[in-house]
């Protein structure tokens, strides 16, 4: 299994962590802000009216409002990636990924937007009423090829196939299974309780959410988006202001560092700006979900008139993600300090690696060996060979450990509650029986633990860790309640409704088993999967931009007749050569 982890992350390499991903995903969504003329500034204002349901019609075909399917689409965006994604992305960039994972945002919600029309204009009403919608509808409908004999080439529906498959994969990836396993992990750690205990409670409400198809999940996000990003925001706030004389310069790091790279700091070895770009934009995608596909099989269960009218509102969803509560999560990382500060805490092993050599962060040289080591730059020579241990502490000189990309301090080995004495084997830098010890040490953190790290650093003390459990529990739960629906839709398109019932069934059974078992290898397929997804769905956009563009003229045509007292229709009909009445 490790050895599959590995070849996976490797594979992941190649995929999301490659430039090309990066060049497309933002490449796409930049092409479409200037195409359609920056529609996330101009149309911001009139998106939230259409939000508020300004300009609903009792006649709109839908199975949700549209507050309801923004909820929808949030919840499965709003998720683990919001409280340990932005924590994982500033431990391996610094305070210069948060800009880059911030203009990813910007940037998408355009994208957003283009993919969520798209979906919603070639989405099918089933037999029953209902409705059901994604990239693979448009993909079927639209990107079939013609030959010059007239012979049509389903590949629209090869497409749509393959990124529906890769949605089953992504919503037991990073929809499902990792999530549960974050919550009863945070549940353990904080109030003691058993990971079984939490993965049966949290699947049985889980059954008889989903069970009640998307109007029942819609009423249940409706509600549970905004009071979850509420509480977030107010234990945020007191982490921020409690540390109110870093603010400025944790925003100065932010943008200062951003073309530049984050220099070393405390415990943190530095990184290039084309390292903390990458981690930026790859955990921006992750946290907001923008050019995946994902948001559209929510939106296009929305009662709207016109299908830009829901790709507005879809627009809303990187700001409200990534823009709001991605950067309130860095303020709180940043100005806590919990980013650069060493702390005690359990190794995990598949951080950890021997170094040969004694090395020492206060000192300028050894920090730029170690910053070259950690970004591959310059590999320091591995350890293999046999460590003396006594009494919990190893003896040998010439070593150095570093864990979760910092230099170790004050690290004890123990072995059934009792401090070990005797020999360690270690290979090409790792532990050769890692599960016999328990390691702790001072280190950096990274991921949820950073986040609940920060949240302790404030007036709240350690009462902030229960701020950060109760969000997490809160945030990955809604992001298994939507990616059920997005599964469900995706195997309605392949296999037909009749077997959606057995998909419910094994999503939920899934989702219990994952709670006590390791999800590290799920993590790292649904890296893949998140690929697989984006890029035919960024590829069918950019073919149908045109279509795209006639759909935003013909959208504003029709809205400045129905709403000529509108002052932004009145602008918007000049600019699309319509007449004022």
């Amino acid at each position: 299994m490790h050895k599959l982890n590995d070849f996976l992350v490797m594979l992941d390499g190649y995929l999301g962590g490659h430039v090309w991903f990066m060049v497309l995903l933002i490449g796409t969504g930049l092409f479409f802000t200037i195409y359609l003329g920056f529609p996330q500034i101009r149309y911001f204002r009139h998106a939230i009216r259409i939000t508020k349901g300004k300009y609903d019609h009792s006649h709109d075909v839908g199975d949700t409002s549209h507050f309801q399917a923004l909820s929808t689409a949030l919840s499965g965006t709003v998720g683990t990636g919001n409280i340990a994604g932005v924590a994982l992305a500033i431990h391996l960039g610094g305070p210069a990924a948060l800009f880059w994972m911030l203009l990813t945002a910007a940037i998408g919600m355009c994208t957003k937007m283009v993919e969520v029309s798209i979906s919603h204009k070639y989405r099918d009403i089933l037999p029953d009423g209902s409705v059901s919608g994604g990239p693979m509808y448009y993909m079927k409908k639209r990107l079939n090829i013609t030959t010059r004999k007239g012979k049509v080439l389903k590949t629209g529906l090869i497409l749509g196939s393959f990124f529906a498959g890769a949605t089953i994969l992504c919503s037991f990836g990073t929809g499902s299974l990792p999530q549960i396993n974050s919550i009863s992990n945070a549940v353990f750690t904080t109030f003691g309780v058993k990971h079984i205990i939490t993965g049966a409670i949290l699947s049985v409400l889980l059954a008889l959410i989903i069970i009640g198809g998307i109007k029942r999940i819609a009423k249940v996000t409706s509600v549970m988006v905004p009071f979850m990003a509420i509480l977030y925001l107010i234990g945020a706030l007191i982490v921020i202001f409690s540390n109110y004389q870093n603010i400025l310069p944790s925003l100065g790091a932010i943008f200062g560092d951003a073309f530049t790279g984050s220099a070393a700091a405390g415990g943190f070895l530095g990184a290039t700006f084309a390292f903390a770009m990458n981690r930026g934009v790859n955990r921006g995608l992750f946290s907001n979900e923008s050019g995946q596909g994902s948001a559209p099989i929510a939106h296009s269960a929305a009662r709207a008139p016109e299908p830009v009218s829901e790709g507005m509102v879809a627009l809303l969803e990187p700001f409200i993600d990534t823009i709001c509560i991605c950067t309130l999560t860095g303020l709180v990382v940043l100005s806590s300090g919990a980013w650069n500060t060493k702390t005690e805490n359990h190794f995990q092993t598949t951080d950890m690696q021997y170094v040969v050599g004694s090395y020492d962060d206060s000192r300028s040289e050894d920090v730029a060996k170690l910053g070259d080591h950690v970004r591959g730059k310059a590999p320091l020579p591995l350890f293999t060979g046999k460590l003396e241990v006594e009494n919990g502490v190893v003896k040998t000189e010439g070593v150095s450990l570093i864990h979760a990309r910092s230099l170790a301090e004050n690290v004890r080995y123990s072995a059934g509650n009792t401090p070990f004495t005797g020999m360690l084997e270690v290979s090409n830098g790792k532990l050769a029986n890692p599960a016999a010890f328990d390691i702790v040490g001072e280190s950096l953190i990274h991921s949820a633990p950073m986040t609940t790290f920060a949240f302790s650093r404030s007036i709240m003390k350690g009462w902030g860790k229960y701020i950060v459990a109760f969000g997490l529990l809160l945030f990955a739960f809604s992001t298994a309640i939507s990616w059920s629906y997005y599964g469900d839709r995706a195997v309605t398109f392949l296999a037909g409704p009749k077997y959606v019932i057995w998909y419910r069934v094994i999503f939920v059974a899934a989702f219990f088993v994952a709670s006590f078992t390791d999800t590290t290898i799920i993590w790292s397929l649904s890296y893949i999967a998140i690929v697989l997804m984006a890029v035919p769905n960024l590829v069918g956009i950019l073919i149908l931009r045109k279509e795209m563009k006639q759909s935003v003229k013909d959208y504003w045509l029709t809205f400045g007749k129905q709403y000529p007292d509108e002052k932004i229709s009145w602008k918007m009909l000049k600019r699309f050569g319509g007449q004022q009445p």
